[in-house]
């Protein structure tokens, strides 16, 4: 009898690696893996291309409204991307200007209804990783595991520092640092769906993990979850 699926909710600050560690666990483990902060900030790419007034509800229902998200595997580049009206923005997205907005375009308490109601809607198979700000606590209350990581600022902002290089993206320290330091008070401080740690979350402080490690260390958190669902499975089998 094949092992039971679970979900696997990963929260967490920006720049903690959680999409890293989602991709990596997906792969092990054969499972999807639903990148929440990739919709929202196709969302806010959407919203900046086409000068949407956050503080407006009718342009904001109006705009949603005109938004079709997907994921399409990468086979070249061995992950799922997004698309935003069969556009892929996966490129887009991850510019400074977007991650200057994203946490107040989050913070929209019909955008957050219109990402979740999708969300959830992907998990009602079972078997998938999403990471974000409030899977444990409100996408999937219910998730057999569910994952809150963190990192030391410093560590946070080298790492994002990095990724912006490698990509090829203009940007200093401070300004990374600055933006950061804004998400996380955004995010940990919006009305809606707040950036929390989910009363039976598992902490993982990746500080001085590699990846191979944090890998390692919560591939024996899934063992021991889906362990704990197969009694239940035998019993409805």
């Amino acid at each position: 009898m094949a092992a039971p699926k679970i979900i696997i909710a990963i929260d967490g600050y920006s720049s903690c690696g959680k999409s890293t560690l989602a991709r990596q666990l997906a792969a092990q483990l054969g499972y999807n893996y639903i990148d929440s902060g990739a919709m929202y900030r196709a969302v806010t790419l959407y919203f900046l291309r086409n000068g949407v007034d956050l503080s407006n509800p009718a342009q904001v229902d109006s705009a949603l409204g005109s938004i079709h998200l997907h994921f399409e595997y990468n086979a070249s580049r061995s992950k799922s991307e997004i698309f935003l009206n069969d556009e892929n923005v996966e490129r887009f997205i991850r510019d400074l200007i977007v991650a200057e907005k994203v946490s107040e375009v989050a913070a929209i308490r019909e955008v957050r209804k219109f990402a979740v109601a999708q969300q959830q809607q992907m998990g009602k198979k079972r078997g998938i990783v999403m990471d974000g700000r409030d899977i444990g606590t409100v996408v999937f209350p219910d998730a057999e595991l569910k994952i809150f990581m963190t990192a030391d600022l410093e560590i946070r902002v080298k790492r994002r520092f990095e990724e912006l290089c490698e990509s090829g993206q203009e940007g200093t320290l401070e300004d990374v640092q600055h933006n950061l330091a804004m998400r996380d008070y955004i995010d940990s401080n919006r009305e809606e769906s707040p950036l929390r740690q989910a009363a039976d979350a598992l902490i993982l402080d990746n500080s001085g993990l590699s990846r191979e490690e944090q890998l390692e260390k919560v591939l024996a958190w899934v063992h021991e979850r889906v362990a704990k669902q197969q009694p239940l499975l035998n019993k409805l089998s």
